[in-house]
C-alpha cells in the first residue's frame, strides 16, 4: 500500500533508492573484506604450521 506522496514522490522514492543502494554497497564491501581477511588468516595459519614442521 503506497501512501499518496504528491509532488514529493520523486524525492522520497529516490531517497529510498539511494539508501538501499548504500546498504547494498556496504553489505557487499563487508562480505568482500571478510573473504580477504579469512584468506589472509588461512595463509598465516598454513605458514605457522609449516614453520613448526621445520
Amino acid at each position: 500500500m503506497m501512501p499518496e506522496l504528491g509532488k514529493y514522490a520523486t524525492v522520497v522514492l529516490s531517497s529510498y533508492a539511494v539508501s538501499l543502494g548504500f546498504l547494498a554497497v556496504l553489505v557487499g564491501l563487508t562480505l568482500w573484506r571478510a573473504a580477504r581477511v579469512k584468506a589472509a588468516l588461512r595463509e598465516i595459519e598454513a605458514r605457522q604450521g609449516k614453520v613448526g614442521d621445520v
